[in-house]
């Protein structure tokens, strides 16, 4: 348990540190500040750069981390996604630092918010009760979490971060990255960032075209992969749709709908060119069911006293029942299928292409939202439900939408081991090893750095294709997954490491991208201080960096019984 005294400390410190400029103060930095030094760049602050930020800082390297937003924490924060998880996430399966961080997050509602005493005394306290995750909460909430878990490195000098920072260019020679260039989204100034070792954390791997380190993405073909699900054909635009996430609570006899957004009309009759077939229009209770791919219809009431709430519960990040008081309404989350955007993606285009991509994933969810608002229709028949209340204080954003769409696919790199279906798959599984699915495991990886497990989980792509969505088995993540065939010291820390575009599906996860992060932060300073590249520590020092990580708190095998279908 954490000491209330300490936490309100700590919670004061992180709010005062995420609020002020003082997150740009270093003595990294030179007098003008256009040339900053660190032992690792991390470029990137989602759940994988802060991971990778926690582990090199607890190994006493310093630490540049760049966001290019202006709050930390990726999926968590930004895109405003609460933490998809596996089943035993409770009990195992997870790092030590991401107990830490979820166990904070009970905390930071339990000292601060009027809970009642059943929800203050439940060890399981799920702030909105959802329906999809253990521990749903409020973006803010997380922020609050991440920025006090890095105060102390922060307000040493050992850590800086750099908020509203992209990178722009990389200085690179032979098969190493010298120094990357990033610019100030704000203000424009740029600033030349050298170090000995990078992490691309960024939600697209932004960095790997920037130093011309080899990657993938889309979709590979079955012939490439050998994979049971991949397509007949490689596509690199097949991605994964983004979804552009907003808050909402409900407020009864009251009228918040907002103004007619441009492209309504557009959303309102649009119908996905997908194969299998949608069944209908995006903008309707009747979706495509992700398994078996059969139309599902499922309903939707914010009414307090529904008995039926469907997509209102789904992801709820507040549920009044855990609070004294009877004026805090519920808040509900909107990341479901017809807000998915098919579109197309939003890297490896001109930049007209992205920006005009954005927009329209913006006015699909703004559409979205004015549909729920004034045509949807209701089970007591009538249509629309003014009081839908878009919640811009939740997420930070003057348009009420996330800061950021929510990202499920990146470009990824061309490693020295790529994780297969094959591997992991249940059914693939199952007619490799000849067992049946109850007693099939997944692939032992013997460099083995970190465990997830998750469905594969792919949803409706910029290619035309439907729910690809499958069992999986508890896995491992492989260091060879987290190694380029060519560039020594660049480290993937987040959706771009050695997957597939289907194993993508079930290593994108929250818990599974923190501890890719973790241990890409492990790596580099296992690395420095034996004076070895990642290559040489998978070949010839593996015992002993499997070691350190378990040490510090990375799980890097299932229990038995786990292995089973999820």
């Amino acid at each position: 348990m954490i000491n209330r005294r300490s936490f309100l400390l700590r919670s004061v410190s992180a709010l005062a540190v995420a609020g002020s400029a003082g997150l740009d103060d270093s003595v990294f930095a030179s007098a003008n500040d256009k040339e900053l030094r660190a032992d690792v760049a991390i470029i990137g602050g989602g759940i994988g750069g802060v991971a990778a930020a926690i582990a090199a800082l607890r190994n006493n390297l310093s630490v540049i981390l760049t966001e290019e937003t202006d709050w930390i924490g990726g999926q968590l924060t930004q895109q405003a996604v609460p933490p998809d998880e596996h089943r035993w996430i409770e009990q195992f399966g997870a790092t030590r630092s991401y107990r830490e961080f979820r166990n904070a997050v009970r905390q930071y509602y339990k000292t601060w918010y009027p809970l009642n005493n059943d929800s203050r005394d439940n060890p399981w306290f799920n702030p909105g009760n959802c329906s999809v995750s253990r521990i749903c909460h409020e973006p803010r909430v997380a922020l609050a979490v991440l920025v006090s878990m890095l105060a102390s490195p922060s307000s040493s000098g050992r850590l800086r971060i750099l908020l509203d920072t992209v990178p722009v260019k990389a200085d690179t020679s032979h098969d190493r990255v010298e120094a990357v260039t990033v610019k100030n989204r704000r203000d424009g100034r740029e600033s030349v960032i050298s170090s000995p070792w990078f992490i691309d954390a960024t939600e697209m791997g932004d960095l790997l075209p920037l130093t011309g380190t080899e990657y993938v993405s889309g979709s590979e073909s079955r012939a490439q992969t050998g994979e049971k699900h991949a397509a007949d054909q490689a596509d690199p635009g097949n991605i994964q749709s983004i979804t552009w996430c907003f808050a909402m609570d409900y407020r009864e006899g009251e009228d918040h709908t907002i103004e007619r957004p441009e492209q309504y009309g557009y959303w309102r009759d649009y119908v996905p060119k997908l194969q299998p077939e949608w069944p209908g229009k995006m903008l309707s209770w009747t979706y495509t069911q992700p398994v078996t791919l059969e139309p599902f219809t499922w309903g939707f009431d914010p009414r307090p006293e529904a008995e039926n709430p469907g997509f209102w519960s789904y992801r709820r990040l507040i549920d009044p029942a855990n609070f004294t008081g009877s004026s805090r309404p519920a808040v509900t989350l909107v990341n479901w299928p017809m807000n998915d955007f098919l579109e197309g993606p939003i890297f490896d285009l001109p930049e007209k292409e992205i920006a005009r991509n954005l927009k329209n994933a913006r006015q699909q969810s703004l559409s979205l939202l004015y549909w729920l608002q004034t045509e949807a229709p209701r089970e007591d028949g009538k249509a629309g439900w003014p009081g839908l209340h878009l919640r811009k204080d939740i997420t930070g954003t003057s348009h009420g939408l996330a800061k950021r769409p929510y990202i499920r696919e990146s470009r990824r790199i061309k490693a020295e081991f790529t994780v297969l279906e094959n591997h992991i798959g249940t059914e693939a599984r199952s007619e490799i090893t000849g067992l049946p699915p109850g007693e099939v495991a997944a692939q032992q990886f013997p460099d083995s750095v970190g465990i997830g497990s998750y469905r594969i989980d792919l949803h409706p792509s910029t290619g035309g294709d439907n729910y690809i969505d499958i069992g999986s088995l508890p896995f491992q993540i492989p260091l060879g997954a987290l190694i380029p065939e060519r560039i020594e010291n660049l480290v993937p820390a987040s959706k771009n490491i050695g997957t597939t575009h289907i194993t993508n599906g079930c290593y994108r996860l929250h818990p599974v991208e923190w501890n890719i992060g973790e241990a890409a932060g492990m790596l580099v300073a296992f690395c420095k201080e034996r004076s070895l590249s990642p290559r040489a520590a998978r070949e010839r020092e593996l015992e002993d960096f499997q070691t350190a990580i378990e040490k510090q708190g990375i799980e890097r095998s299932w229990p038995d019984p786990l292995r089973t279908v999820r």
